[in-house]
C-alpha cells in the first residue's frame, strides 16, 4: 500500500521527462497513484505526453488549452467521467512570448502582460474552478512557483511579476477551497533544467550561484523536487494549505552571499 493507493489525480503541464511535473509524477505513480494527463492542443505536443502516458497506461490524455474555460472544463469532465473523482491536481504551467521574457520588465508590452497573466496565473484560478466539483472528498492542489516571484532575480523579468501574482493566487484560492476540504499550495524550486527554464536568461548562471550562495552548499535535484510535491499532494500533508514551500537548499534564507565570500576570496569561484 503506498501514500496514493485508490487515488486519483489529473496533471497539467508535462511537457517532456525533463519536467519538474514529470519528477512529482514519477513519486506519485511509486506510491500508487492513477494519473491522468492533459497536453497542448496539437500532434507534436501530445506525442511528447503520450511517449510518457501511455507506458504508465494512463486513462486520460487529453488536450487543454487553459486560455479556454470551456477545454478546462472538458479536460475536467473527462477525468470525472473517467475517474469518478479526483483527488488531487498538479497545475505545472507558465508561459510569456519570449521577447516580453527576454526584455527589462518596464519594457514588457500590454499584450505578453495580458498573456503571460491569463496563462500562468488566472489559468490555475480556472482551474481550481473548474476541479472542485469534481474533487468530491477534498484533496489537495499544487502549483509551481519561483522564487523571483518574492524577491529580484535578473533574468526572470516578467516571469517574476507573474509568480508573485501566482503566490498571492494560492493563499486566495486555499481560503475560498478550504470549506470544500481543499488544499492549495505552491512548490517554489531551485534552478532545474527544464524546457521552460532554457527560456529565462542566465538560469545556467543561476545553478552555479545555488551551490556558492545555498546554506547546503549545492543546487538541488529533480528528484527532490518530486518528492516534495507528492508529500504536499499527500494526505501527510493535511494540515497545509496556502503555504509556498521552498525546495533550493535553503538559498531563499540567504540576506548574504554566505560563504560564497569565502571562496571568492580563496580564488574557488
Amino acid at each position: 500500500m503506498g501514500l496514493f493507493t485508490g487515488k486519483t489525480g489529473l496533471v497539467l503541464g508535462v511537457a517532456n521527462e525533463y519536467s519538474i511535473a514529470w519528477a512529482i509524477s514519477e513519486k506519485l505513480l511509486a506510491e500508487g497513484a492513477e494519473l491522468g494527463f492533459t497536453h497542448l492542443p496539437g500532434p507534436k505536443m501530445e506525442r511528447r505526453v503520450r511517449k510518457l502516458a501511455e507506458p504508465i497506461n494512463a486513462k486520460v490524455i487529453t488536450p487543454c488549452d487553459v486560455q479556454k474555460d470551456e477545454e478546462i472544463a472538458a479536460a475536467f469532465a473527462v477525468a470525472g467521467a473517467t475517474f469518478g473523482k479526483l483527488d488531487f491536481v498538479l497545475h505545472s504551467i507558465a508561459y510569456a512570448p519570449l521577447e516580453d521574457l527576454k526584455a527589462p520588465y518596464f519594457q514588457a508590452s500590454r499584450e505578453g502582460f495580458k498573456t503571460a497573466m491569463d496563462i500562468s496565473v488566472y489559468s490555475l484560478v480556472s482551474v481550481a474552478r473548474h476541479a472542485a466539483p469534481v474533487m468530491t472528498d477534498g484533496g489537495a492542489i499544487l502549483t509551481l512557483t519561483y522564487l523571483g516571484g518574492e524577491k529580484v532575480v535578473a533574468g526572470y523579468n516578467l516571469m517574476g511579476v507573474c509568480k508573485a501574482a501566482l503566490d498571492a493566487t494560492v493563499k486566495y484560492l486555499a481560503y475560498d477551497l478550504g470549506p470544500k476540504k481543499i488544499r492549495v499550495n505552491g512548490l517554489s524550486a531551485g534552478p532545474v533544467k527544464t524546457l521552460a527554464a532554457s527560456a529565462v536568461g542566465d538560469s545556467d548562471k543561476l545553478a552555479g550561484l545555488y551551490e556558492a550562495v545555498s546554506p547546503l552548499g549545492r543546487n538541488i535535484t529533480r528528484e527532490e523536487v518530486g518528492s516534495v510535491g507528492m508529500f504536499l499532494l499527500s494526505d501527510l500533508a493535511s494540515g497545509m494549505t496556502g503555504e509556498i514551500t521552498h525546495v533550493d537548499a535553503g538559498y531563499n534564507v540567504m540576506g548574504s552571499p554566505g560563504r560564497a565570500i569565502e571562496a571568492a576570496r580563496e580564488g574557488k569561484v
